[in-house]
């Protein structure tokens, strides 16, 4: 294959997601014996095992996306009762199935290529080799709107409802 030949794609015409080829699996792992509670600093040993699924940026070369499963502790602090997880927040934000390499890159295609949703999909299948649904940006887009779009312009000042009254200094008696 030469520089700028025209190759078709192999995954033209696929219209459902089990269709797609099997992705390349990257296994990493967060498994401490201890952390640290994030509430008391005290050391906590290992309670559970985690298990997570997330998409990530494919292989052009090998025309497949990319899988990474981590595994990763949870812990309990006995002093606290509190459960938590070893810190996955480097990789993705906490719930999300994409890491914040896929997600900044849907989202750059939305709003600085000024794609709609459906192509900003269909561009990161065909470039990039990871699905995500046009949904799932249009979520983010949404989201990354709601909190970078308000200013502090847009709110009502800033009152309360006592200055609103003319309530000052605390309760008033009666």
């Amino acid at each position: 294959m030469e520089p700028g030949e025209y190759v078709p794609d192999r995954t033209e015409g696929i219209t459902r997601v089990e269709d797609l080829p099997p992705p390349l699996v990257e296994r990493r792992s967060r498994n401490y014996r201890r952390r640290s509670c994030p509430r008391c600093g005290r050391g906590c040993y290992r309670d559970n095992q985690g298990h997570r699924v997330l998409h990530d940026i494919g292989d052009l070369s090998r025309d497949r996306p990319r899988e990474i499963h981590v595994v990763y502790s949870r812990h309990r602090c006995k002093l606290c009762r509190l459960y938590f997880s070893a810190d996955l927040s480097d990789l993705a934000p906490p719930g999300s199935r994409y890491t914040h390499r896929v997600i900044s890159l849907a989202v750059r295609h939305v709003v600085e290529d000024d794609l709609p949703y459906r192509a900003a999909s269909w561009s990161l299948w065909r470039d990039h080799r990871v699905f995500v649904p046009f949904a799932t940006i249009q979520n983010w887009i949404e989201a990354a709107g709601k909190k970078i779009g308000r200013s502090r312009r847009d709110r009502l000042p800033g009152l309360g409802l006592g200055r609103l009254l003319g309530l000052r200094g605390g309760r008033r008696a009666v």
